[in-house]
């Protein structure tokens, strides 16, 4: 008697790289933020945003002018409210708390500049055990500690954290497999 194993024919899946940072617009963080977009098209990821303004935006535009898809989970009830490039509004409806949504959801976050929504996603993030990529973004330090919190990983360009951040989800698969 023979036995055959079957073998899985689900292709995969592309990763969700969360982009995070503040709604107003500052043509430095949005440029980042743009070309952070159009990285993460361009290495077949999709972004996942808060779908508004600023760096939400601008994450979006650079998915959209790199060939790519973009997620944003909005704070509203109205998919109207999303910027312009966002590929696929979903309207949560739960205000701030959407920002644990797109935690949740991504296996690696991108943290660009940022307000006091963004030092949430980060802390989320961090508590959740997700990697977290900072590009001239907030320093936390733990009460008692000299130094910044290890958990969130400096780059210093747009390519270096897209590199980081697929480096980071590629150890994600790899341990999820073992």
């Amino acid at each position: 008697m023979s036995f055959t194993i079957a073998t899985s024919t689900r292709r995969q899946r592309p990763p969700l790289i969360g982009v995070c940072g503040t709604s107003r617009d500052d043509p430095s963080t949005d440029a980042i933020a743009e070309r952070v977009g159009r990285l993460i098209a361009s290495r077949g990821g999709i972004v996942v945003c808060g779908g508004l303004g600023g760096v939400m935006a601008a994450a979006a535009r650079g998915a959209a002018r790199g060939g790519g898809f973009s997620i944003g989970l909005l704070p509203g009830g109205n998919a109207d409210d999303a910027a312009a490039d966002v590929s696929l509004a979903i309207p949560t409806g739960m205000g701030e708390m959407r920002n644990a949504l797109i935690v949740r959801a991504c296996p690696v976050i991108i943290a660009i500049g940022g307000a006091y929504g963004t030092i949430s996603e980060i802390g989320l993030a961090l508590r959740n055990r997700r990697p977290v990529i900072g590009l001239d973004t907030w320093e936390i330090r733990p009460p008692g500690a000299r130094g910044a919190d290890p958990g969130i990983q400096r780059a210093n360009t747009p390519d270096e954290a897209v590199a980081m951040a697929f480096a980071a989800v590629d150890r994600s698969a790899a341990s999820t497999t073992r």
